[in-house]
């Protein structure tokens, strides 16, 4: 069994979705370009067919995967997140020690994972170092640029 994640209402949906399209429309389209390099002449030689073959492979794989990732989704439930603690699906406002800088994020699963959306991931160094904390406390987050320091200021969800 594949690891459970926790997604929203809408994100799984979107996943359920993707999957539908890549098993009726990719696998339609698939079998339409085998077909065509079939036609081409001997398979023994032929590069089209073996390529075909091989993206009917890789889509299979990207199937069986998000089959996975979707059997093993669980949706949270926002009414019945725990504000008190940063936890997953909440929003958390921060501010940097050393800069004065406040941003808020939201703690989301790796897959909804969108720092241009301000959503970062739960398994991500910053989401590990905030996770768990209340506000007033101090996460130390180990960052590529070093140990940084983070008062968290609010959570909301």
């Amino acid at each position: 069994m594949g690891k459970v994640q926790y997604y929203t209402a809408e994100k799984l949906e979107e996943l359920k979705a993707e999957l539908q399209y890549l098993k009726l429309q990719g696998r339609s389209d698939m079998a339409k370009q085998i077909a065509e390099a079939r036609d081409k002449g001997d398979l023994s030689e032929n590069a089209e067919y073996d390529a075909a073959k091989d993206a009917q492979g890789l889509l299979e794989l990207k199937i069986s995967k998000m089959e996975e990732i979707v059997a093993n989704a669980r949706v949270l439930n926002e009414i019945n997140i725990d504000t008190s603690k940063v936890s997953i699906l909440s929003k958390v406002k921060i501010k940097n020690k050393k800069n004065g800088m406040e941003v808020v994020y939201t703690i989301v699963s790796e897959e909804e994972a969108d720092l241009k959306a301000g959503k970062i991931s739960n398994s991500s160094p910053f989401g590990k170092g905030l996770f768990g904390k209340s506000v007033g406390d101090i996460a130390e987050i180990q960052a590529p640029a070093g140990k940084l320091e983070f008062e968290i200021l609010e959570i909301t969800r």
